[in-house]
C-alpha cells in the first residue's frame, strides 16, 4: 500500500515540475522566474525523498539535505543580485 502511495505522490509531483518548469520560461519578470526555480528545486528535493523511500536507501536523504541547503544559498545569491539591478 505504501509502495502505491510513493508513486502516486510521484505522479503529482512530476505533473507539479512540469508546471514550474512552464512559469519558469513564460515567466514575465526576472523574479517570477526565480520563484519558480525555487520552486523547481524544492519539487526535485521532494522527488529525491521519494526515490530514497521507493528504494529504501536513507543515503538518499543526505544527498536531499545538502541539495536543499545548496538550493537555499542560490537563491539568496540571485534575490541579491535581482534587488541591485541588472
Amino acid at each position: 500500500m505504501v509502495e502505491i502511495l510513493v508513486y502516486i505522490a510521484a505522479a503529482i509531483t512530476g505533473v507539479a515540475f512540469l508546471l514550474a518548469l512552464e512559469r519558469f520560461f513564460r515567466g514575465p519578470s526576472p523574479a517570477d522566474r526565480v520563484v519558480a526555480f525555487d520552486v523547481l528545486t524544492i519539487i526535485g528535493i521532494t522527488g529525491i525523498v521519494l526515490v530514497s523511500l521507493a528504494e529504501g536507501r536513507g543515503i538518499y536523504l543526505d544527498v536531499a539535505l545538502i541539495y536543499a541547503l545548496l538550493s537555499f544559498l542560490g537563491v539568496i545569491v540571485v534575490a541579491r543580485y535581482l534587488e541591485r539591478g541588472f
